[in-house]
């Protein structure tokens, strides 16, 4: 049973999802165990009151915060935790090297299979809803950024999973062809309607900032199994 916590987080049951890649036509099933998942993505107030700044380049407390790199998101985790006395899942070493202590109960970003066994909330199509009404997409979005929770969530009361920004995940895409770069989920308040599909990937590099990318934060559930 999925249960919304009082810091806005959703508490998920665990699952298994099946990814794939689409260079090596490739795909693989991962075993998901419980953990929580914000509600919503990041939002600007939010991102300012744990860092003093807004990089984004839309304005608006309740839009999501956008023109965040990967580590950025890391960073903001890291803050998160600190600020509500939790271990921070990270540990930022040289040369841009990051490793994920996964006995942490701090906030953290959530893992591909992660993301989308949230997204899917036990439907097995592209999507868990008609477009329009779960998604800010270019078809509706008048291509501008929306406030966060304006769509209809999925099944397990989780909003703009799919459209407004693409999220951050933790996972690199492929470290044999593209090196460090990072997954991106979900889509965007630009993307036509094919990229906002459940399982649609997306790459960027880890230092990148773009305007339609963003994320949320996610908690293990300790004791409950390894990821």
């Amino acid at each position: 049973m999925n249960t919304r916590t009082d810091n806005g987080m959703i508490a998920l049951s665990r699952g298994r999802v099946t990814l794939s890649d689409r260079r090596t036509q490739r795909s693989w099933t991962v075993d998901v165990a419980p953990f929580e998942l914000c509600a919503v993505p990041v939002t600007q107030a939010r991102y300012a009151q744990v860092t003093c700044v807004r990089p984004s380049t839309a304005e608006g407390d309740r839009l999501p915060v956008e023109t965040v790199s990967w580590w950025d998101a890391v960073r903001y985790c890291n803050s998160l935790s600190l600020s509500e006395g939790l271990t921070p899942a990270y540990r930022l070493l040289e040369e841009e090297r990051v490793e994920w202590d996964r006995d942490a109960d701090g906030y953290r970003l959530p893992t591909e299979a992660e993301w989308e066994h949230a997204c899917r909330a036990g439907t097995t199509g592209p999507r868990y809803g008609a477009l329009d009404e779960i998604a800010w997409h270019r078809g509706n979005s008048h291509e501008r950024i929306h406030d966060v929770g304006g769509r209809r969530p999925n099944p397990w009361g989780l909003y703009d999973m799919l459209g407004n920004v693409w999220e951050w995940c933790w996972d690199v895409y492929d470290a044999e062809v593209y090196g460090s770069y990072r997954v991106l989920r979900g889509g965007g308040w630009f993307d036509e309607h094919w990229s906002c599909r459940a399982s649609v990937r997306r790459r960027s590099h880890p230092t990148l900032r773009i305007d339609d990318t963003g994320f949320r934060v996610a908690r293990s559930l300790l004791g409950h199994g390894a990821h």
